[in-house]
């Protein structure tokens, strides 16, 4: 497998006399490559530009890869998004990366991840159990009937590269290691980890703690993604989404059904320092100690702009939204009070089911969100809602 490669391009300003006592300000192009593509034009090497010059840059990725897009110092790129651009020259100094992704097609391609960590990776369609490499990889035969074996463990095999999902969905993922952490499709992601704009269709994930359909432990930032299916953990810190959350979640959801034992969250099982903010769950929670419709823990953490309607189930510090509250904060939050079986929590407020969709109850409190008609959605605000027929749904989902 074609591994992902940065290329460096770095711009270095020499300034010197010509002539005279003539001053010519030159600027040195120099381009690095490095495997999984290559900058073209102007080409490998060392390149001398006057001031103000527009110099071609292009990128062509290997076989198995893509272009992402130009990083660094790009304020004089003309378009950083595609491989084919240009560069004005009138700068005193610049860092330039071509960044390159694998695509990801099936599931040995998924697999293949766990082999380049810091890595670029793009989904490029919908995997499921009729895809390639399920049988071996994610099933529940697979691994000896273990399943998937989840995508970095612990920091320092932590996943720190991209994932983009780009509104694709990941169907039927299956796992089942009782007595490992942390788990999930990913185990745990560093703090430069970022995954964005995944579905996590129909899982079946069962883990010891830090259990989460998409990430186990998160450390680094996920946005724009959901889970569905069943997430249990054995002892706890079990989240829909997410077991433990130390950094960002944002304008994500969860459906799963979630089960444990300590901090059992509908969305995130332990947000402990991390930001929690346009999100929600649905799903049903079931636990014993410290139970919550969205997180179960809020440890220094915050809870903004979300919310959750399932039903909670557990024996002490069991709420609405919030289970437990320590130094954390959630703002502009509700649950419903009907759905979820919950009349307290610790933190958010709680509100009745057609409260819950009415649109006036988050309007008044400061949400981003505008009322659609069925079927339809407004991509300009962070939510929309049916008025009075359903819940606030994420703007970029597709409601029927």
């Amino acid at each position: 497998m074609t591994r992902v490669s940065i290329f460096v391009v770095t711009l270095a300003l020499i300034t010197g006399m010509v002539g005279c006592g003539n001053a010519t300000t030159v600027y040195h192009l120099i381009i690095i490559d490095t495997e999984g593509g290559e900058v073209t034009e102007p080409g490998e090497g060392a390149f001398s530009y006057d001031k103000g010059t527009v110099v071609n840059l292009v990128a062509e990725a290997n076989e198995g890869c893509h272009f992402v897009n130009w990083s660094g110092n790009v304020a004089t790129i003309a378009n950083v998004e595609v491989a084919t651009t240009t560069i004005t020259m009138n700068d005193n100094y610049f860092i330039i990366y071509a960044i390159f992704g694998l695509e990801i097609r099936d599931w040995y391609d998924l697999d293949a991840i766990r082999d380049n960590l810091v890595g670029n990776h793009t989904l490029m369609n919908d995997l499921d159990s009729t895809t390639p490499g399920y049988e071996e990889l994610a099933s529940p035969t697979a691994n000896q009937g273990k399943g998937w074996q989840p995508i970095g463990t612990w920091s320092l095999s932590a996943f720190t590269g991209s994932f983009d999902g780009q509104g694709y969905e990941i169907r039927d993922l299956f796992i089942n290691r009782p007595n490992k952490s942390p788990v999930g499709l990913f185990g745990f992601t560093g703090e430069r980890g970022v995954i964005k704009d995944i579905g996590l269709v129909n899982a079946t994930v069962t883990g010891y703690y830090y259990v989460g359909g998409l990430v186990g432990y998160n450390n680094g930032i996920v946005t724009d993604s959901y889970s569905t299916g069943n997430v249990s953990g054995i002892v706890g810190m079990v989240g829909g989404l997410m077991g433990k959350n130390t950094d960002t979640v944002s304008s994500s959801y969860s459906t799963a059904s979630v089960s444990g034992v300590v901090n059992v969250g509908g969305l995130v099982g332990d947000n402990w320092d991390g930001t929690v903010s346009n999100s929600y769950s649905t799903g049903n929670v079931i636990g014993s100690s410290c139970v919550g419709g969205l997180v179960a823990y809020n440890n220094k953490g915050t809870v903004t702009d979300s919310y959750s309607t399932g039903s909670v189930i557990g024996d002490e510090e069991v709420s609405g939204l919030v289970g437990r509250n320590y130094d954390g904060t959630a703002s502009n939050s509700f649950w419903d009070i009907e759905t979820s079986g919950q009349a307290t929590s610790d933190g958010g407020t709680g509100k009745t089911t057609a409260e819950m969709k009415d649109i006036a109850t988050f309007s008044g409190a400061g949400w981003n969100i505008y009322a659609v008609a069925l079927g339809s959605t407004n991509s300009t605000y962070t939510w929309n809602i049916v008025n009075g027929v359903i819940y606030p749904f994420l703007s970029w989902q597709s409601v029927s």
